[in-house]
């Protein structure tokens, strides 16, 4: 989710109560879109991380201290130069607007007082930082933005600040203040779009997930045209709009980030009402939030990058194995055909005394069901000759059923092995799991070996271990490899090995460490092998669960192919148990 007003307005209090009355002791600018400005305040220094990045615009204070340059950019010296060991005297947000103005006291060069503005633009691919004087003249601008770029403003030194507005919209604090109606509230929606659209192109500051929520709160159709609700329809509408407004005006702030599967999907600091069901994740300051949900997501973007050549080279080969399977299945149809030559072959020489000469056809009995069977006839071969043709047939047809049966279970080997590596690279943390999927890949041959296998055993990527409720350890396989290592020789032979049923997914083991396990760390590792499996998505899925020592691994199988013929069964809910705890280790 974009920072909208409502987040920068949580944030611009977070910053007034941390900041203010601080001097600048530092500015340094790590990246080229980035300022770094330390603040000594009377309780310690806060270090203040601004980035006006085209994909990621934020603000928030952080303890970390990133690398400067050797050589600081132009804007930094700038920077430097006017409002070094400058005060902040006040941090504001104009409106509801994606804004935040740092008014800083300073020295000019006479030694007399003076003030300017840091303005912080946090929109989007238009994000910037723009220094100011407080008549509004641009003094310099960490992005240049000339009227060949944009024909809304410039951003230029000595050219005129001001708020862009593109649009014409309406103030929230300023519409409360109007004591509004429903009447009111569906005169200013009245648009021909539907109504969440509505909102977030009516008000200032208002997000499109912002807008869904409010319209959630209300019991309304977020996807029903605005224009058509009555004020009668609108009263929740308005109340839920009023209730925003409280909140922003008591800085009744909750940030917080929305899980998804563990995963950081959203983050809020008013309660969005969509995502009423999903776990949060609390935060004290609107700082903490964004930096975990920032970390978190470029975590895992940052892996899903790096493993997408792989899920490319995994899904083509998955694909060919498809086809190659469906032209072997046709193969195997056609070899349906031979019993029927051998019959007629076998016909032919019981009955070929009785055949005419030159005849196309023959028909006869069945010696072994008594019906009547009709034979084609080449009329230029003997029925001998025939008969021998029709087992020739029969014999290359039996030839090639018995080798492409055999291929057929090498290609449905094949295309389970590669879902197996596609589930494996969807539980992918880090890049050594994503290096041990590459190093399965390529000992499968599909790609090319590069280097030493030998660096396969330096991979720091280890299986997931858990802590069930009952204090019993629990294992979990990323990939093909560590399932047989968690299998084959860290579990003994009395140990439970879980595993979703009919699917790709993780091995799972429970060590009993000579107990009998109880019945909720069996449902806790059930739930953990539907989670870690391809039937994530469905919310639960079927998992056998056995002994170890039932289970075997077929001479020359695919790594992670186990086989087991006495099991038991139970639907487990594909989620993470509460009472379940990661290791330490």
């Amino acid at each position: 989710m974009a920072l909208d007003g409502i987040t920068v307005a949580a944030l611009t209090h977070e910053l007034k109560g941390r900041l203010l009355g601080g001097r600048i002791s530092k500015i340094a600018q790590p990246e080229s879109d980035e300022l770094l400005l330390t603040v000594k305040t009377d309780e310690r220094n806060e270090r203040l991380l601004i980035s006006a990045g085209a994909s990621l615009p934020f603000v928030y204070l952080t303890e970390e201290n990133k690398p400067s340059p050797m050589s600081a950019p132009n804007f930094c010296m700038m920077l430097r130069k006017h409002i070094s060991g400058g005060r902040l005297v006040d941090i504001t947000q104009p409106g509801l607007e994606r804004i935040i103005e740092f008014d800083i006291e300073h020295l000019d060069e006479m030694g007399d007082k003076c003030r300017k503005i840091l303005t912080v633009e946090l929109m989007g691919k238009h994000s910037n930082i723009i220094f100011r004087r407080t008549d509004g003249t641009i003094i310099d601008s960490i992005k240049h933005v000339s009227l060949a770029v944009s024909s809304v403003r410039e951003v230029l030194p000595g050219r005129q600040y001001f708020i862009p507005k593109t649009e014409d919209k309406v103030d929230l604090h300023n519409f409360i203040l109007c004591n509004p109606t429903p009447a009111h509230l569906s005169d200013t929606l009245c648009k021909p779009v539907p109504l969440s659209k509505a909102l977030y192109t009516t008000f200032t500051g208002f997000s499109p997930v912002l807008a869904e929520s409010l319209c959630e709160q209300a019991g309304l159709d977020s996807s029903r045209g605005a224009n058509t609700y009555s004020s009668d329809e609108l009263c929740k509408l308005l109340d839920a709009i009023i209730s925003l407004d409280r909140t922003v005006t008591s800085n009744d702030f909750r940030p917080a980030v929305i899980l998804d599967d563990g995963a950081p999907a959203e983050f809020e600091v008013t309660p969005l009402s969509q995502f009423g069901g999903m776990t949060r994740r609390y935060y004290d300051t609107v700082s903490a939030m964004l930096i975990s949900y920032y970390a978190e997501r470029n975590a895992l973007t940052r892996i899903r990058q790096k493993g997408a050549d792989l899920r490319k080279i995994a899904t083509t080969a998955l694909e060919r194995t498809i086809r190659k399977s469906e032209l072997q299945q046709k193969q195997l149809k056609d070899t349906e055909k031979m019993d029927k030559y051998r019959l007629w072959g076998e016909l032919l020489q019981a009955y070929g005394y009785s055949v005419a000469e030159n005849a196309k056809s023959f028909e006869c009995e069945d010696y072994h069901t008594g019906e009547t069977v009709t034979i084609p006839l080449d009329p230029d071969l003997s029925a001998m000759e025939n008969s021998v043709r029709y087992f020739d047939r029969y014999a290359k047809l039996k030839r090639t059923k018995e080798a492409v049966t055999g291929q057929l279970l090498e290609t449905e080997a094949d295309a389970e092995h590669l879902r197996t590596v596609l589930a494996s690279l969807d539980i992918a943390e880090n890049e050594d799991d994503l290096y041990q999927i590459r190093q399965e890949l390529s000992d499968s041959g599909y790609i090319r070996q590069r280097g030493s296998s030998k660096k396969r055993s330096q991979s720091k990527s280890r299986p997931i271990h858990y802590i069930s409720s009952d204090g019993l350890h629990i294992f979990v396989g990323k990939n093909n490899y560590q399932n047989e290592e968690i299998t084959f020789k860290l579990a003994n032979s009395n140990d439970w090995w879980f595993h979703a049923k009919k699917m790709p997914g993780s091995h799972v083991i429970v060590r009993c460490e000579g107990r009998e396990l109880p019945d909720r760390t069996f449902e806790e590792a059930a739930s953990l092998a539907a989670y870690y499996s391809s039937g994530r998505s469905m919310g639960k899925a079927e998992v056998d669960y056995v002994r170890r020592r039932e289970i075997k691994k077929p001479g020359g199988a695919k790594p992670g192919f186990v086989i087991y013929h006495t099991n038991y069964s139970m639907t487990a809910a594909a989620v993470i148990p509460e009472g379940v705890q990661p290791a330490g280790n």
